[in-house]
């Protein structure tokens, strides 16, 4: 693309030739140039006539050219929107993905259900953004957020200061539950589901870190041995929510019944209707 264009112009060429790779070509070379010209999206649909400086246009055509090798948006711009609020992201976190609302949604419900339970697990918290949004509308719970990654919890707890709650969230780096004491009444964990099978054919596997999508053989093997840990730090009438992959609610349901044989399992399903959070509730008695 030539230098110095009018905004317009740039957004017409570039939604053309990025359109071929993405049905959002055209939402995407806006959120491109809201984040370098550093206007709302809004303003750069409404101001096509601005000419781009040099500068402007050079770096505009280098980003598109990161979006047209595949890296997702949000590596691009250093942040995702998730449950209306802002969360940064860089290539040491899963991208926050629309699905995973179900589950901040299932959890926000169950605290209101149960104002007195109060101590809340994030296992697996990548970039915080289950952590801080449960944080954010339930003032009135304390999270212990965990992940075994050092640099994911840098960018968690850049999240959690970035969204006022570092009073009450928590950051501890170890895998799962393992370094952590007590007890818990809600655990929610957006853990690894994808079988090694599957992870070719999964295309945020080339950007995004491999470890946070990978599910071991079965796709469930973190989610497993999460469930088999639990009796030692679910509280009585506590509750679990998983996120899956849309196939292994059957199966994630009965490793649940072996270890909770009383409990209450729902599977829930996200917008898409795809089943996407098992929920497990214990009864008040231990099991």
């Amino acid at each position: 693309m030539k230098n110095s264009p009018t905004l317009g112009a740039w957004l017409q060429q570039a939604r053309k030739i990025f359109a071929q790779q993405s049905d959002t070509a055209g939402i995407e070379v806006q959120v491109l140039a809201a984040h370098v010209l550093r206007r709302p999206r809004a303003w750069i649909a409404a101001h096509p006539e601005t000419l781009l400086s040099d500068e402007q246009a050079s770096h505009l055509n280098s980003l598109l050219a990161r979006l047209l090798e595949g890296v997702p948006l949000p590596y691009i711009t250093g942040k995702q929107e998730f449950f209306g609020l802002d969360f940064e992201v860089t290539p040491a976190v899963l991208i926050p993905r629309p699905e995973t609302e179900t589950l901040v949604e299932a959890a926000l419900q169950w605290l209101k259900r149960f104002p007195e339970r109060n101590r809340v697990a994030d296992v697996g918290t990548g970039s915080g953004c289950i952590a801080v949004s449960i944080a954010h509308y339930m003032p009135d719970v304390q999270i212990l957020a965990t992940d075994f990654s050092r640099e994911a919890l840098k960018v968690a707890q850049r999240n959690v200061n970035r969204h006022g709650v570092s009073d009450r969230v928590q950051l501890i780096q170890c895998d799962l539950l393992s370094a952590c004491a007590g007890t818990f009444d809600l655990v929610c964990a957006n853990l690894p589901y994808i079988p090694t099978s599957a992870l070719d054919e999964t295309p945020p596997a080339r950007f995004e870190p491999i470890a946070a999508l990978h599910g071991g053989e079965s796709g469930w093997e973190k989610i497993e041995a999460l469930l088999q840990d639990a009796p030692r730090w679910l509280a009585p009438g506590g509750c679990i929510l998983l996120e899956i992959q849309w196939d292994q609610g059957h199966t994630v349901s009965e490793i649940a019944r072996g270890i909770f044989p009383a409990a209450e399992i729902q599977i829930l399903q996200d917008l898409a209707y795809l089943d996407r959070v098992v929920l497990i509730q214990t009864t008040s008695e231990k099991q």
